[in-house]
């Protein structure tokens, strides 16, 4: 009996120190399993990221200024055309009419005014002959060789041709008048008559076709749509935070969602002085230069920002929010202490500038098994395995 309770014992003993190990080593009492990385002290390269849309810098939306039924639409979609081009042609209706019957009265006006000019010489002529006779008529009064009553009709003589003077410089003036408000009329038809035909603005592309012959348009009625190919850019998106470093004439790559595999140079033409306040990001146009893309098409785009020279940094999985702080986990002789950081950049290769708040030669906790609390004990591994 003694042997065999010997035995049970010993049995029972190795169970106890298996459970026992077990509980400290696997078990709820065992130290967390992390990862960690010191401070990082270096260059960091950095870029950001952001989605936009393709669209032409240089936009034109053709349309009739007043309400017309479109008469013929000699371009489609796609087509490449010149500055001046006939595009399109609405109805005129009784404009051709209207503008023949304008220049005729312009012509009437023109002679007219003909006709005043002749008055206004002839006028000019006799008032300039009976100033002379009169001037005659005085000497002679003066002498006593004519009447006063002659010179007195001499002198009346002369006061109606000042008149008919007078009355022949306003019809003059009225003639040259109307003949400004006719030509006037007749420039305003033409214009109405030009608006008839949708001229292209630029040498470009047509993108969209919206009405067909027979349609009926109303004044500002968009008919056709043409861009300048060599004007295309995406309209990106940055966040705020990110948008501080980016300057015109960076360069940055282009993946549109319709050539994923294929990325495409671009370059950064305007950084827009307004943000929105509502997402908290900046708008960035990034110029390109390709023929196989589509208006409206959504891009993912990568600008590349200055290298930051002899900063620090860590991963940005280690940077945590406790309690209202920012801040990391530091291992402190095996167990966990958290330390309140001030963060700078943010690289999209998963590292953040570390302004101020940790030392150069500190241990940061990256990764851990389970969520961590001051004063826990841990045990340092190179990698974390998932059950």
């Amino acid at each position: 009996m003694t042997a065999q309770r010997l035995r049970l014992l010993a049995i029972g003993a190795t169970v106890l120190g298996v459970f026992a190990w077990v509980v400290l080593t696997q078990g709820p009492l065992a130290p967390v399993k992390v990862t960690v990385e010191k401070v990082q002290l270096g260059n960091l390269s950095n870029s950001v990221f952001g989605i936009g849309i393709l669209k032409a810098r240089r936009s034109y939306s053709l349309a009739p200024t007043m309400t017309s039924r479109v008469r013929s639409v000699l371009v489609d979609q796609g087509d490449s055309v010149v500055a001046g081009q006939v595009l399109a042609e609405m109805d005129p209706v009784d404009l051709d009419e209207k503008l023949a019957g304008s220049q005729r009265v312009v012509e009437k006006t023109a002679n007219a005014i003909l006709a005043a000019e002749a008055q206004m010489s002839e006028a000019e002529s006799r008032l300039k002959t009976i100033s002379a006779t009169l001037a005659r008529y005085e000497d002679l009064r003066t002498r006593g060789f004519v009447s006063q009553e002659m010179l007195d009709a001499k002198l009346h003589e002369k006061n109606a041709a000042a008149s008919a003077l007078t009355a022949a410089s306003a019809n003059l003036a009225s003639a040259r008048d109307e003949h400004a408000r006719s030509q006037a009329d007749m420039r305003g038809l033409g214009k109405a008559r030009a608006q008839t035909r949708l001229l292209s603005p630029i040498d470009g592309v047509v993108v969209v076709r919206y009405v067909e012959p027979g349609s009926t348009l109303v004044g500002g009625q968009i008919a056709l749509q043409v861009i300048d190919p060599k004007s295309l850019w995406v309209e990106t998106r940055i966040a705020q935070q990110q948008a501080g470093q980016v300057r015109v004439g960076q360069a940055a790559e282009i993946v549109l969602r319709s050539q994923p595999q294929t990325p495409v140079p671009g370059k950064v033409a305007r950084v827009d002085m307004v943000s929105d306040a509502v997402t908290e990001e900046r708008i960035v146009n990034v110029s390109l230069n390709t023929a196989n893309a589509s208006i409206g098409e959504y891009a993912e785009v990568t600008l590349k920002l200055p290298e930051l020279s002899n900063t620090r940094s860590i991963p940005t999985a280690a940077v945590k929010r406790v309690d209202k702080q920012t801040g990391v986990w530091v291992l402190q002789n095996g167990k966990v202490g958290f330390k309140p950081v001030r963060t700078g950049l943010a690289t999209m290769d998963g590292h953040t500038q570390i302004l101020d708040g940790l030392g150069d030669d500190e241990m940061v906790i990256v990764y851990s098994q389970q969520p961590l609390r001051a004063g826990l004990k841990v045990k340092v591994v190179s990698e974390l395995v998932r059950g």
